[in-house]
């Protein structure tokens, strides 16, 4: 009788049968048709009866689905149990941890912000005292997209159309001599955070504080929050940029963003 061996993983469970039907789904996520039996017991090492009767209790709970006899394929329970998961992943949640060690790295504040509107709001920090710089917004504040390192993050992905009506909608208020006021800088600006990947603010919010910022996505490729690094003015460095970016794609990851 043929040997039945799994694939290595990190971790196994307590109960065979579980690692036999994980090993099956992640033979059929391998592929984007229905696949036979043939082949889902050659990729998962199972005996061909073994897979076969584990795939026919699959299809009976809707994990799997049997597209026609002895070919198979992943079944919409588990589009729906993730749906469940998707609803339920916060991303202050999915960010927390994250955060606490890039404040740990680098003894900075970090914020994580999200859009409402023309603003971005400020939804959660990692700081403490000896990031010697007093938080100039609490969480629950609110900053204007074009004068905020995530706000420009925002209007990054917004289409022309848009960046031109929000410049209508607000007049690009200014707070200090830094701030950008004007829509061709604010479109220069913009240009440059989609080709470097980050948004920068050098005191146009709030002199004597700059910031950088990099996206978090969604499972979609939603840009769905901005991750920030806020620091005195004469502190900030650019050592930090690639920790911050790094951060940022793992709490997407967590999220369920791949990249193209």
């Amino acid at each position: 009788m043929k040997s039945e061996t799994l694939p290595p993983q990190e971790q196994k469970t307590t109960i065979q049968v579980i690692d036999r039907m994980t090993a099956l789904l992640d033979a059929l996520a391998k592929y984007p048709d229905p696949v036979s039996l043939k082949e889902l017991s050659k990729v998962s090492g199972l005996h061909p009866s073994t897979a076969h009767r584990i795939l026919s209790d699959l299809v009976v709970t809707r994990f799997v689905d049997r597209v026609e006899p002895g070919t198979y394929r992943l079944g919409m329970r588990l589009l729906e149990l993730g749906n469940v998961v998707k609803s339920r992943l916060s991303v202050r949640e999915a960010a927390l941890d994250f955060m606490r060690a890039l404040h740990k790295k680098t003894q900075q504040t970090i914020n994580l912000s999200v859009r409402q509107g023309d603003e971005i709001v400020y939804i959660d920090r990692a700081f403490s005292e000896r990031s010697g710089m007093q938080v100039v917004r609490a969480i629950g504040g609110r900053g204007p997209l074009h004068l905020t390192s995530t706000g420009k993050l925002f209007l990054s992905v917004d289409e022309p159309k848009a960046i031109r009506a929000y410049a209508t909608r607000t007049g690009l208020a200014g707070h200090n001599k830094n701030s950008i006021t004007d829509l061709p800088r604010l479109e220069r600006e913009l240009s440059l955070v989609r080709a470097r990947g980050y948004a920068r603010d050098n005191e146009e919010l709030e002199l004597g504080v700059r910031c950088m910022a990099a996206g978090i996505r969604d499972d979609s490729g939603k840009l769905v929050a901005g991750l920030s690094i806020s620091a005195p003015a004469d502190r900030l460095q650019d050592e930090w940029l690639d920790d911050l970016v790094s951060t940022a794609n793992q709490i997407s990851a967590t999220l369920g963003y791949i990249p193209e």
